[in-house]
């Protein structure tokens, strides 16, 4: 029983299910199509400016950006207020990257890519609310369900083991160690310099994987890790180091407030607590709106050459000449941009070696929440099916229900051949197992595959296998000449998540302002 209450108080799995929504971070800039906007209305203002931009072939200014994620239009924002000139090249025809609003058929909007954010992480928090983008608390009102070895259990998030699902004493008691072993490793991982802590190179050596089988022993313990892996990251323990890993939970905090786990999985008082009104991509798109013509859509950046003391970047029809180039891209893309001269080989091979994860998002809207009858909150976490963790996306009036399931990893490759109508059956098959026959038949259907997305290629973030940081970390932010680098990826803190995205805009802003 006192593990159990050490479980309850450090719950590791309360809400694994979501994490992959909320870490996606607005860094990508190279990203795709319209395939959604936070709302017609809001993305009409911030394409009307951009549109008159697009006709534009040539510029001059202090600083370009390629970008237009949250990473790229926060750093804009600062330049801007500081009187430099800036422009905004993104390859999409609309902006916000990995953060993307999904218009549905009988209207409305869900969230396609990014959209929690909780406690400390209060950079998005903040330029959301300077943008009047208001929050609501996620559904979190009744039983979540367990579906373990064909067997479905409702069980209350807030009884002795708070939202942990209830396996086997043995297993819970395992991963209360594990969590809290991981915790305390974590503490010791400098968040600015992961590659430095004293034991670095010892757990750069070993996958997750390898840690996770010599210490969650228990079958039921090394399920919940395994969820919680691919939940956070929407990677296998195979793929990632352990150090990754650590620094990763390292940095769900902030200078005041140590990372966790638990963080990083809660729903409630985690990194799932709250969504925004109106979906989240409301917020890049009002802050394009801010910065008017000087975002150009539809403009993929081919090349960053330097030229004397200055740097040329061109993109389709449109050149732009700067002191200063800030990258706010995910390193696999920023890759994808040829440089003149070449980076250095230590920035190149970290490009080589962090690849992006793999996650989908299927959402089925239905005429009402009707879990919520059922006394379910419509949270989901699974061994089985193509989706394994789900959410109640309905909006905060719940004039309709909508429920968002993850595909993730393995099972998200799998299905990257597959037809949408393929995919959609897929999905319904594992609601209807999860939720009843009611789920069969939703009203409507919208997915979003971002390993098919042409200027995404995956997501939420970029990911290190071992041997990644300590070899090649320092480059992930240290400028090369005249060229910057932004993205969640280079965050300290909020890594792979949208605050992570705000923060390096932050401080690339800061970082350029030095320089010139």
């Amino acid at each position: 029983m006192a593990s159990e209450r050490q479980f309850s108080r450090r719950s590791l799995l309360g809400r694994t299910a979501a994490v992959a929504a909320g870490a996606t971070a607005g860094a990508t800039a190279l990203t795709a199509t319209a395939a959604g906007t936070a709302s017609a209305a809001g993305t009409a203002s911030a394409a009307s400016a951009a549109t008159a931009a697009t006709a534009a072939t040539a510029r001059d200014v202090d600083v370009v950006i390629v970008g237009a994620g949250l990473a790229g239009l926060t750093a804009a924002r600062d330049l801007v207020a500081a009187g430099k000139k800036v422009v905004v090249l993104e390859a999409r025809d609309r902006v916000g990257g990995r953060v993307v609003g999904l218009p549905l058929a009988g209207g409305g909007v869900t969230e396609g890519g990014g959209e929690f954010i909780g406690p400390t992480q209060d950079r998005i928090r903040a330029l959301a609310d300077s943008l009047g983008v208001a929050t609501f608390t996620t559904y979190n009102t009744g039983k979540n369900l367990l579906y373990k070895d064909g067997k479905k259990t409702a069980y209350a998030t807030d009884g002795l083991l708070g939202s942990v699902p209830p396996i086997d004493a043995a297993g819970l008691a395992n991963a209360a160690i594990v969590q809290a072993t991981l915790d305390d490793l974590a503490k010791q991982v400098p968040v600015h310099a992961p590659w430095t802590a004293a034991k670095a190179a010892e757990w750069d050596r070993q996958t997750f994987e390898t840690w996770l089988r010599a210490n969650a022993v228990i079958p039921s313990a090394k399920f919940l890790l395994d969820v919680a892996c691919t939940s956070i990251f929407s990677a296998e323990p195979r793929e990632l180091s352990l150090l990754f890993v650590l620094f990763y939970i390292a940095a769900a905090g902030d200078a005041s407030n140590p990372g966790t786990l638990e963080r990083l999985t809660e729903t409630a008082n985690g990194a799932q607590e709250l969504r925004f009104v109106g979906g989240s991509q409301l917020v890049p798109v009002k802050l394009a709106a801010t910065l008017g013509d000087r975002v150009v859509l539809n403009a993929p950046v081919r090349s960053v050459a330097r030229s004397g003391s200055r740097y040329v970047v061109t993109a389709n029809g449109t050149t732009v000449t700067a002191d200063r180039v800030v990258v706010a891209l995910p390193p696999p893309l920023a890759a994808r941009i040829s440089y003149d001269p070449l980076l250095p080989a230590a920035r190149d091979q970290l490009t080589q070696r962090m690849p992006m994860a793999s996650v989908g998002k299927a959402i089925a809207v239905y005429d009402t929440p009707f879990w919520r009858a059922d006394g379910l909150n419509g949270q989901v976490v699974s061994d089985t099916g193509v989706i394994s963790s789900t959410f109640d996306n309905s909006p905060p009036d719940a004039s309709y229900g909508a429920l968002m399931g993850f595909i993730e990893a393995d099972k998200a490759r799998a299905l990257d051949s597959a037809s949408e109508a393929e995919v959609r059956a897929a999905v319904l098959k594992d609601y209807t197992t999860y939720f009843g026959e009611k789920a069969a038949s939703p009203t409507s259907f919208v997915l979003q595959r971002w390993n098919n997305e042409g200027y995404t290629r995956g997501g939420p973030v970029s990911i290190a296998a071992p041997g990644v940081l300590t070899q090649y970390g320092p480059a992930l932010r240290a400028p090369v000449g005249g060229i910057h680098w932004a993205g969640t990826e280079t965050s300290t803190y909020w890594m792979g998540f949208m605050d992570g995205a705000v923060r390096s805009g932050e401080r690339v802003a800061r970082e350029v302002l030095a320089a010139l």
